[in-house]
């Protein structure tokens, strides 16, 4: 068996967790928030009282002013009261029963917000996950979230695709922090586990992507993943060309060969540098040129690969991709793909930024 065994080894078992997507808000702006919600109950509190000033006693005598009623207020809301300020009519004591009371009990509540958030916090994230398992479906997988993943993920963004049907896959729950960052699903865990798979719903999946530190690794995921879901378009990335007949015998529907790639890249550059420049600019997301897949436009069907309005790469048909100067292309058909090198939408725009 030709898989490498440079790189990490496997990592220790890892309770699988789903971590939606969140904001970071930092600490001075989270106090500042709850302080300005405790300010806002005490003069809730005490426009109340000051709007009933005349159903309250004041021990000193005195009429019930703005004052009195911020200090009424403040000292209801954060202890017991001293009893120099009481309501003496129906009327008060019904407003302080149904208004001040809870009042008191959402001040102590922000007072506590920590112990309360934490307690709030487990549910919100049960309800959300809740609600995107009922939702999820034709999602894309990404098992590793190293250079690969990320620079995979970037692509798919930039595509058009919606954050929100990609799902991350590491056992580095700082790498699925990033994930959840950037708007990401992600789960802690090992991307070769049937456990992990399921949380991240591989069976309603589209596509996977792997892109594990490891060619075993990625062998074993391909396995796992082409067991869970027989339809899901799995690519893969691997460092070694001789593990290439074992992912595809794993499942794989398109294998990577990373080190490989990069090191004819660096050889096209080398000796014709403008074809390295060229291929470089199509490998690039946003800018310049780009290899795309469309639809055949209504001019184009029945007529052959000279007619086609772009560089014409490859023509799939049935599934099969032929290249452009394949005999057996003949006419375009409706129901073909056509695969072709143009110019990034928006490029134009960037490049004069820029």
């Amino acid at each position: 068996m030709a898989v490498a065994a440079d790189g990490e080894g496997f990592q220790g078992e890892t309770q699988a967790r789903v971590r939606m997507p969140y904001r970071v808000r930092g600490p001075v702006r989270t106090i500042l928030g709850r302080l300005a919600v405790a300010v806002g109950l005490i003069v809730v509190a005490a426009c109340v009282v000051y709007a009933g000033r005349d159903g309250y006693r004041d021990a000193t005598g005195r009429p019930v002013n703005w004052l009195t009623s911020f200090y009424y207020a403040v000292v209801t809301l954060t202890t017991i009261g001293y009893g120099d300020v009481v309501p003496v009519t129906g009327t008060a004591r019904l407003v302080n029963t149904l208004v001040i009371t809870p009042l008191r009990l959402g001040f102590l509540l922000v007072l506590v917000g920590t112990t309360f958030r934490a307690l709030t916090e487990r549910t919100r994230r049960e309800w959300s996950e809740q609600s995107w398992r009922r939702k999820v479906r034709d999602h894309t997988v990404v098992i590793g979230y190293g250079t690969t993943g990320r620079a995979a993920v970037s692509t798919l963004r930039a595509r058009g695709g919606r954050p929100r049907r990609i799902i991350v896959i590491d056992p580095d729950p700082a790498a699925v922090g990033d994930a959840n960052r950037h708007g990401l699903v992600g789960i802690v865990g090992d991307g070769t586990g049937t456990d992990v798979l399921e949380r991240a719903e591989l069976g309603k999946a589209r596509h996977v992507l792997i892109a594990t530190s490891r060619d075993d690794t990625a062998v074993l995921a391909a396995l796992t993943a082409r067991r869970m879901n027989p339809s899901a378009v799995i690519t893969a990335s691997v460092a070694r060309a001789e593990n290439v007949p074992l992912l595809r015998g794993g499942g794989a529907d398109n294998v990577i060969t990373s080190s490989e790639t990069a090191g004819h890249l660096l050889g096209v550059a080398a000796l014709n540098p403008a074809v390295g420049t060229v291929l470089e600019d199509l490998l690039s997301v946003g800018f310049g040129l780009e290899v795309a897949e469309r639809p055949p436009d209504a001019g184009e069907v029945g007529r052959g690969t000279e007619h086609i309005r772009e560089p014409l790469l490859a023509v799939v048909r049935d599934g099969r991709p032929l290249r452009y100067c394949d005999p057996q292309i003949g006419g375009i058909r409706a129901d073909d793909r056509l695969i072709v090198a143009r110019e990034a939408p928006g490029a134009d725009a960037r490049r004069q930024q820029g």
